[in-house]
């Protein structure tokens, strides 16, 4: 196939492919996100964020504080007397990872009102303040947020109390946020007592991990922070967020004096540390004055208990509980090691998809295999050492994996192309080239290449030569154009004829053929193969001469050779050009051979060595032919089909004559000269009646020219 239809038909492919993969990649499908995710979850499982000591700590209620102290619920006055403790050991903000929805079931009231109780003690229960009473007035003088639930199903009451102002710079960023319908609110009473309420909603993905924890969420369209920026804020004794956004989405929240840059929805991407004992503070521990110092810090209040049922997936494989979640987001935040997926970064991975697309494309069309091969990959370990170095250097998460995995596709796309267009253009070639050199021997190269090198190996082959007499007075009689007609269609017939009886095409000079079997492929039948063929375009060539004396036209007789015998084949030449034929001694005898032909006077000679191998072909002798410039005879015969006058079987009246010429009896002479009245057009008999009179005796026949 040609360069410029090759880029016609395989460029156009290969960027149908990348354009759809690149729109794949831009409308981001879950698997898609999929691969993006396990991409920055490996990063973070190669290299976790070190952990360093930052004011948050994690009061675990587990399973050991809920043996001690009893199943949760625990009565709010247990968890106000939990409260008091902290901001006595100097919390800056207590922050609970758990929802006050309901009233406390252990409250005197609620006794009361669900117990039918003595009268006395029922009087004596109304006297005692209600627990969630007293767990309100702790929080009015206690730095303490509580959780909400944000849902996706309505609920009345609207969203909670919002204690907080707010700045926004740039377009406004509720359509980016994560958005809920409804939210399960803490009791009226406490959320009017605490100083900030927030969302304790992650959005896991599709996987359900949890990777990023939202700054805020919309409700009904109205913004409410989440519980990790509700932290930050009352533990600084600030009033107000400022959220900065862009046509793109958000791109930073300020809380204080902390600027946290966020992805486009408002979400903190977790850099998550490895399990620390240091994080965690048992419930109980706090409640019997054993913890240990608190002192400016933001205590979050949760569970690790299995029973509560508040696990979550995490990126560094396992289950954690989900106030560590919020606990890892705050200590990264304090830390100021955040991660960072800035908006420009999912251009820069299409990007990278485009032009890698585009340029493996090319290298994969036009460049050698192996050379395209190791560049794809140098590209691909590039273009993935690029993002490694951004996370380990500047925490940036930049996924140039799932790209890579385009760009493969990309290049595998571009490499089946190729692959069918050297297909074809090799079955072109195949084609082409078999008009010129034998079939069996292109589909023999085709499959070993490996052969196409300088030099050869010794083998047994059989030859037919074959010849046109008197071409060049045809040539001079007619006009070139006619006279070149006749040839090539004589030729294609001849060649043909060869071919299907699997031989190989050595070579054409003018007029002549020469034709070998055994070669390139090994035919343990070659003598019978190249008989057969001579036989078969004796037949054609007496026909076709006679079918053109019809029309007027004189076509020479084509006199034939075969002979058989160990050569050298292979390829000969140089660098530039090989010529893949046989040398040896056998292929100049089955030349001389055909030109002795001309001589004797037949039209088809025979070696003994082919007359060997098909002895149920009948043949009658020529003599034992001593070329010139050789010293040892060949034994020639011709085959009967050959003659003028074909016979079938045998010519007993020949073999009796050449049996006397044969013993030197004086009785040949009148024995050919009585033949050749008969047979007046037989060339051979005529040879041998020639030879009788001039004094010559004997079956040896000395050449004095070739």
């Amino acid at each position: 196939m040609p360069r410029s239809r090759l880029f016609s038909t395989g460029g156009g492919l290969c960027l149908a492919v990348l354009l759809g993969l690149l729109m794949v990649f831009l409308l981001d499908p879950v698997p898609v996100q999929k691969a993006r995710h396990a991409v920055f979850d490996q990063y973070q499982r190669l290299q976790p964020r070190p952990y360093q000591e930052a004011p948050v700590r994690v009061v675990d209620l587990d399973e050991q504080s809920l043996a001690r102290i009893g199943q949760w619920p625990w009565p709010r006055t247990q968890v106000a007397a939990l409260v008091e403790r902290l901001e006595q050991a100097g919390a800056a903000a207590v922050v609970f990872d758990v929802l006050f929805a309901e009233p406390d079931r252990t409250s005197p009231e609620q006794l009361i009102r669900g117990n039918l109780l003595p009268p006395t003690l029922a009087t004596q229960l109304a006297t005692l303040p209600a627990h969630d009473g007293q767990f309100a007035e702790v929080l009015k003088r206690s730095n303490v947020v509580l959780g909400f639930a944000a849902e996706q199903s309505p609920r009345n009451g609207g969203p909670p109390l919002s204690r907080f102002g707010m700045v926004q710079q740039g377009p406004s960023p509720i359509a980016f946020m994560p958005a809920f319908q409804g939210a399960a609110r803490p009791l009226p009473a406490l959320e009017q007592a605490a100083r900030g309420i927030g969302a304790m909603t992650f959005r896991p993905d599709a996987d359900g991990v949890v990777r990023r924890v939202p700054l805020f969420v919309s409700l009904n369209g109205e913004l409410r922070p989440s519980l990790v920026a509700e932290a930050l804020r009352v533990a600084q004794r600030t009033g107000r967020y400022r959220i900065v956004s862009s046509e793109a989405g958000v791109q930073r929240v300020d809380i204080g004096r902390v600027q946290i840059p966020t992805a486009a929805s408002g979400e903190l991407w977790v850099y998550f540390s490895r399990p620390q004992a240091s994080r965690s503070i048992p419930a109980w521990q706090v409640l019997d004055g054993s913890a240990p110092p608190v002192d400016g810090s933001i205590i979050l209040v949760g569970t690790s208990a299995q029973g509560l049922q508040d696990l979550r997936f995490s990126p560094l494989g396992g289950i954690i509980p989900g106030v560590e979640v919020h606990a890892q987001a705050l200590e990264q935040v304090l830390t100021d090691t955040l991660l960072l997926r800035p908006g420009w970064a999912l251009a820069v991975e299409a990007l990278a998809l485009l032009l890698g697309g585009v340029l493996l494309g090319i290298l994969a069309l036009y460049a050698p295999a192996l050379v395209s091969a190791v560049l794809m990959l140098m590209l691909v370990a590039a273009l993935n050492a690029v993002a490694w170095y951004g996370f380990v250097t500047h925490r940036l998460l930049l996924d140039l994996f799932t790209p890579s995995l385009g760009l493969m596709l990309v290049y595998g796309a571009a490499s089946i192309v190729r692959h069918m267009a050297a297909e074809r253009e090799q079955r072109w070639i195949q084609a082409a080239f078999s008009r010129y050199v034998s079939p069996n021997l292109v589909n023999h190269l085709v499959a070993h290449p490996e052969q196409l090198t300088l030099g050869g190996q010794r083998q047994s082959c059989s030859f037919v030569f074959t010849d046109i007499t008197g071409f060049t007075a045809m040539m001079e009689r007619q006009a070139p154009e006619a006279a070149v007609s006749l040839l090539n269609d004589y030729l294609e017939q001849v060649i043909g004829i060869a071919f299907r009886h699997e031989g190989t095409l050595d070579r054409i000079v003018g007029d002549a053929v020469a034709i070998m079997f055994s070669a390139p492929i090994p035919q343990a039948d070659h003598q019978q193969r190249a008989l057969a063929c001579a036989l078969e375009i004796n037949r054609f060539a007496q026909g076709y001469v006679a079918a053109l004396g019809e029309r007027g036209i004189t076509f020479g007789q084509t006199r034939i050779a075969v002979h058989s015998g160990d050569v050298v084949v292979g390829n000969f030449g140089g660098s530039v050009i090989f010529d893949y034929r046989a040398l040896g001694d056998p292929v100049n005898t089955t030349s001389r051979l055909e030109s002795l032909n001309g001589q004797v006077g037949t039209l088809l000679c025979v070696s003994g060595a082919i007359r060997e191998h098909c002895p149920k072909v009948p043949m009658r002798p020529v003599g034992e032919v001593v070329l010139k410039g050789k010293a040892e005879a060949v034994q020639v015969f011709e085959p009967l089909e050959a003659m003028v006058v074909p016979m079938s079987e045998r010519d007993d009246a020949y073999e009796a004559a050449y049996g006397l010429l044969a013993s030197g009896a004086s009785e040949a002479l009148v024995a050919f000269e009585t033949l050749a009245e008969q047979r007046p057009r037989d060339g051979l008999v005529a040879y041998h009646l020639q030879r009788l009179r001039h004094g010559e005796h004997g079956s040896r026949l000395v050449m004095a020219s070739k």
